[in-house]
């Protein structure tokens, strides 16, 4: 393994994040041959866990009320024994000085001759909020903890903001029975992720559910002496609130690397190698921006698949920079409501969005699938209860399909799909 910089062999790889890119990246430097000192440090206590079922499946009425076991990627002594990383956690990350080649870990200074950088990125706060109990936000294991011990008690929830996370957490709490209501200050849901039509039939998954949906309308205030009482709404509507959770978004954790000379743009910016443009360092999941020679933009993802292929990416490319691969992909992610399957793959950015099977206007229709066009090439499809239809738009996009092409696959999926449907009934 050789450093670029200095031309000596990498005999320290340092990845800072606990996260699932971070994991990934530890891995993958084991699997690729890598013999030296590894080191993980995370800021919190918990060893590398996996996130998306904290809005799910870890927030779900037990029959004993115990909550399941912590979604824990590998055990501590798999970790050490068998990966030989040297584990610190519950510290974060600090400060950074690329000359010196050091992670500042609180007082302790941590060298490095590679390092991935895999800091993810931590949920927006609602401003006026932070003195009461029971506003939370739903990015962490603890956080996932709080929220279910307050669904536990039948809380009264609230939450801010109706994205994938606000709205699992919302088909979680209405599932067990407890009153939530979804407030989101835009007049259609998800229109950054899914386009103006779809975000609005997605959205309607929660009325259709009998969640309260409220769109076009802010939080004033967020109210209660000690601990939330009431949400107070731009227009004078006052929703009495026991739990309110913070579905804002997120943003790069990126402050630790203030003055480390990276380049902080909307996350660490990298080339497509994953490179941060010091020697040494690379960056890896929700932290990362790079340009995306598959879709041709510059991206920075927010989604499982990214997190785990780009934290194998840069530890590669990092212990072997002389030989480093671009990472492109078609991005891909997924969310669960009210037992429904949502999919989409590419990019959301579209000069024309239209469905090809199923009709999201049609309260009945339990299924659908959508096509995303820019120019003449397909750049994104969504799914609805379209589990076997997704990866198949995903390997067109990535080929750079026409949208011709794609349009007469959907085609020819929906008659086998209509012929499969009459055989069965005749039998």
């Amino acid at each position: 393994m050789v450093d670029p910089g200095t031309g000596g062999p990498v005999e320290r790889l340092v990845v800072v994040g606990a996260s699932l890119a971070g994991l990934r990246a530890v891995e993958a430097a084991r699997k690729a041959g890598f013999a030296g000192e590894l080191t993980l440090v995370g800021a919190e206590p918990h060893l590398p866990y996996d996130r998306p079922p904290l809005s799910k499946g870890f927030l779900a009425a037990t029959e004993d009320g115990a909550a399941p076991a912590p979604t824990t990627f590998r055990t501590e002594q798999v970790l050490v024994e068998d990966l030989g990383a040297r584990l610190m956690l519950g510290a974060p990350a600090t400060g950074l000085d690329t000359e010196r080649r050091v992670v500042e870990v609180g007082s302790i200074p941590v060298p490095y001759d590679a390092l991935v950088i895999a800091t993810g990125a931590h949920a927006r706060q609602l401003p006026g909020s932070g003195h009461l109990a029971g506003v939370l936000p739903l990015r962490t294991l603890d956080d996932s903890v709080a929220v279910r011990r307050a669904l536990d008690s039948g809380a009264r929830t609230v939450v801010i903001g109706a994205g994938f996370i606000g709205s699992e957490v919302a088909s979680s709490a209405a599932k067990r029975g407890v009153p939530v209501t979804v407030v989101e200050a835009q007049p259609t849901p998800l229109v950054r992720a899914t386009g103006t039509r779809m975000g609005r039939a997605i959205a309607s998954l929660h009325e259709r559910n009998g969640t309260t949906l409220l769109c076009g309308v802010g939080v004033r205030s967020v109210e209660g002496r000690g601990r939330v009482e009431r949400v107070v709404l731009d227009d004078g509507t006052e929703i009495p609130a026991d739990l309110v959770i913070v579905g804002i978004g997120v943003a790069p954790t990126v402050e630790w690397l203030e003055g480390s000379g990276l380049a902080l743009e909307n996350g660490v910016v990298c080339d497509e190698t994953l490179w941060a443009g010091k020697p040494g360092v690379y960056a890896a999941g929700d932290v990362a921006s790079w340009p995306n020679p598959v879709l041709g933009v510059r991206q920075r993802m927010e989604n499982w698949t990214a997190a785990a292929e780009q934290g194998a990416a840069a530890a590669r490319n990092a212990l072997d920079p002389a030989r480093a691969k671009p990472y492109g992909t078609v991005p891909y992610y997924w969310s669960d409501w009210y037992d429904v399957r949502i999919q989409f793959v590419g990019d959301p950015q579209a000069d024309e969005v239209r469905v090809v099977d199923g009709d999201p206007d049609d309260p009945d229709s339990e299924r659908w699938v959508a096509l995303y066009r820019r120019g003449e090439r397909i750049i994104g499809a969504l799914t609805v209860q379209g589990q076997a239809e997704i990866m198949k738009y995903r390997a067109l996009v990535t080929k750079g399909a026409t949208w011709s092409e794609a349009l007469e696959h959907a085609e020819s999926r929906r008659r086998l799909r209509e012929d499969k449907a009459r055989a069965a009934a005749a039998v």
